[in-house]
């Protein structure tokens, strides 16, 4: 006996002008990760607390630990949170982005000042404290995110975010 098929149509059965189903969720799937793609960074703002979720290294003030070009990933922590040894993401007097390693909090008049210096420099960072013992936590982006003891980090991906500000300076 011959079943009738009616409603009983398999989901991926059906079609809309055309188009299987499928191919519909496909395209809709497709396009959803693109602009998930797109606003990743404003969706990691929300998700960490901080304004430079995202940052990517130029330079060798962090070699060899951190290399041009990588891709790290930073959270807005508590000020009691940051320790000597941390990572930071600071914005400095010029308004760019620095990543540097915690050398030394120093507390003076109710605030907390971070010094920082990066891993392949020889001094602390000491033109970006702006006349103040280091860095205000009102300047600090993030913390560069660890897992185990280890930054997370995506090599080389950066190079494409380097490259096309290089690009457009111009």
């Amino acid at each position: 006996m011959r079943k009738s098929r009616g409603f009983m149509l398999g989901v991926f059965e059906k079609r809309i002008l055309g188009v299987k189903l499928g191919e519909i969720v496909k395209i809709a799937l497709f396009i959803a990760v693109i602009v998930i793609g797109f606003n990743m960074r404003y969706i990691l703002s929300a998700v960490t607390g901080s304004s430079t979720p995202i940052a990517v290294v130029e330079g060798y003030s962090m070699f060899p630990l951190l290399r041009e070009g990588d891709l790290v990933f930073a959270y807005k922590p508590d000020p009691n949170d940051l320790h000597v040894g941390d990572i930071v993401i600071y914005r400095g007097v010029d308004g760019r982005l620095v990543i540097h390693r915690i050398v030394k909090i120093v507390r003076m008049d109710d605030r907390t000042y971070y010094v920082t210096r990066g891993d392949n420099n020889n001094a602390p960072d000491y033109f970006q404290f702006g006349g103040k013992p280091g860095i205000p936590y009102s300047r600090i982006e993030g913390k560069v995110v660890e897992v185990n003891n280890a930054i997370f980090k995506l090599p080389y991906i950066g190079y494409l975010s380097i490259w096309y500000h290089n690009l457009f300076k111009r």
